[in-house]
């Protein structure tokens, strides 16, 4: 029988999780905008009908709206909250497209900055107090000491004393880098070259595929090869704090490497579409993490910034990082694109995000016990 937390934990959790998120998200957009003289008409944490608020000094209008899955700021000249340009807006001082280029590129990469930055607070945090997670003799934990009784590396030639030194000519520093490249490709087929007494030899394999199961129930599949290390043990390591921000950031681009590797993975059809999340799936997290306690909840919470930051930078019209390519565009053109191709672009944006929510919410649903064999 799987763990499950209490019922309101879910909603707790992520209430507690995603607003704080958001609001900071959106707090960027809005900080560097009002930074260049730009003008917010409306900062919403939420989307739909407005439960609350209040009109600034400012002329902002602060509002909490009922559907709690995202937030945005209007800016003058924008069209709607998904920033889609108003052509037919009268330039004036503080309207959005009246700004110089650079400085609309700046305001909306300043929500995903935010967030990768409170993603990089959090991680240094940990490593600051407690420390990182390093391996002693990282040149023997190369060095294989055993296999599982189904290890498709034993299988494949390889024995006790070899040392791993490349997986397809990318060289291996220690376990923990074999583990994650091996974890994040199962049924791949590598070439693994070892170092036997002197002698380099390549060993072609293809990953095997393991599903794991959490205390509360969640399936993932990983990759393993089976084997484990012959020497080399896990200890924390003190960091100082400067150390500790370049470790974060450095830490903040791997997982970011690992969710471009998942996305490119489910377009090519090697992992699931099933594996896609939305917010019902989130909340289920959020919930079981919340019940692990405060450091299990915070550490999730940078988990979700970065993929906040990941998300809104991918190239689609109706995200930041599709504001970003028209941009890109512009700048390449010495003019901005014309109404008609920028409003296309828009909604076929906003389509693919709209099936995008779709496709995680169904998968959601589907996932919930009830719908359990």
């Amino acid at each position: 029988m799987f763990d499950a937390p209490p019922f309101w934990m879910y909603f707790a959790g992520f209430l507690l999780l995603l607003g704080p998120l958001v609001t900071l998200h959106e707090l960027g957009h809005l900080l560097v905008g009002r930074w260049f003289g730009v003008k917010a008409e409306a900062f919403s944490v939420g989307f739909g009908k407005e439960i609350a608020g209040f009109t600034d000094k400012r002329g902002t209008r602060w509002k909490l709206s009922v559907l709690p899955l995202g937030g945005y700021v209007q800016f003058a000249g924008d069209m709607n909250p998904a920033s889609v340009p108003d052509h037919h807006a009268p330039p004036q001082d503080g309207n959005f497209q009246n700004a110089a280029l650079w400085k609309r590129a700046l305001i909306v990469a300043a929500g995903p900055v935010t967030n990768l930055l409170v993603a990089i607070a959090i991680f240094a945090a940990f490593f600051a107090i407690y420390g990182k997670p390093t391996i002693e003799g990282s040149e023997d934990s190369r060095t294989i000491g055993g296999f599982s009784q189904t290890s498709v590396a034993r299988a494949a030639g390889l024995e006790v004393g070899d040392t791993i030194l490349a997986i397809d000519g990318a060289p291996i520093s220690d376990f923990e880098h074999l583990r994650r490249s091996v974890m994040l490709n199962p049924d791949k087929t590598i070439t693994l070259t070892v170092d036997r007494g002197g002698e380099r030899l390549d060993y072609p394999l293809t990953i095997a595929r393991r599903t794991e199961t959490d205390q509360f129930g969640n399936a993932s599949a990983i990759g393993q090869i089976g084997v484990a290390p012959a020497g080399g043990r896990y200890v924390l390591e003190e960091v100082g704090l400067l150390r500790s921000v370049p470790l974060a950031a450095r830490q903040s681009w791997d997982l970011m490497g690992m969710m471009l590797t998942g996305i490119k993975q489910i377009v090519t059809g090697e992992r699931s579409v099933k594996e896609l999340g939305g917010p019902i799936k989130i909340a289920k997290y959020s919930g079981e993490q919340m019940s692990l306690g405060v450091l299990a909840f915070v550490n999730f919470a940078a988990l979700i910034s970065l993929n906040l930051a990941f998300i809104n930078f991918l190239p689609i019209p109706a995200l930041d990082g599709g504001h970003l390519m028209f941009y890109a565009a512009e700048a390449v053109r010495r003019k901005p694109l014309g109404p008609q191709a920028t409003e296309w672009a828009y909604r076929t944006g906003i389509a693919l995000v709209l099936m995008f929510m779709v496709v995680v919410t169904v998968n959601d649903v589907v996932s919930l016990p009830i719908f359990a064999r």
